[in-house]
């Protein structure tokens, strides 16, 4: 059994938000404003934790990461579908929605990792009070973000070479502004 990728492929279709050409400028300025004004806010979450340094504890550390994530996932989806709404065009390339979709996996699961990494800290915080200083020392913070990294990473990779291995079909149309897992995974002929 050849575990390979037979289709030879050049592109995907994303069929975005909307294809009525009235509605392409309107989308265009609306998801730039909401993708800058994330970025601006996350951006001044990260400067303000980091040059405050009454906030240099867990919690706000962790913040600090779940900020970064933010920022790295949305340019991650919002920039390609950006560009296409810009240049009327709704491809993107085989390799990049199997790029996009490697790092879509890796930021939505660091983004749970982190929350729960977040709920431990609280949980930590509340149940043992007196102790909560010696068990959240920053190196085990510092390792709880690596560890929450790698996991992500492993599985993105897992997932991704899944995908690697998959045949598509002739009819290679996402229903999406970026590669998302499930839609890609519908489009395959070989067995998911």
């Amino acid at each position: 059994m050849e575990t390979e990728n037979q289709t030879g492929i050049a592109e995907f279709i994303l069929l975005g938000l909307s294809e009525n050409p009235e509605l392409q400028s309107l989308l265009f300025g609306m998801f730039l404003s909401i993708y800058l004004i994330t970025v601006t806010g996350n951006f001044l979450i990260i400067l303000t934790i980091s040059s405050n340094s009454h906030l240099h504890i867990p919690m706000y550390f962790f913040l600090s990461n779940l900020s970064f994530t933010d920022i790295c996932f949305s340019t991650t989806t919002v920039i390609k579908m950006l560009v296409n709404i810009q240049t009327h065009t709704k491809s993107i390339s085989y390799t990049g929605c199997l790029t996009q979709l490697w790092f879509v996996l890796v930021f939505q699961c660091w983004e749970n990792c982190l929350l729960a990494v977040m709920a431990y800290d609280r949980y930590v915080a509340i149940c043992h009070p007196l102790r909560y200083t010696v068990i959240m020392n920053p190196l085990f913070c510092g390792l709880l973000i690596l560890l929450s990294l790698l996991i992500s990473i492993l599985n993105a990779l897992l997932h991704g070479l899944m995908v690697l291995c998959l045949s598509f079909c002739t009819d290679l149309k996402i229903p999406q502004f970026f590669c998302e897992l499930a839609q890609v995974l519908k489009l395959a002929c070989s067995d998911t």
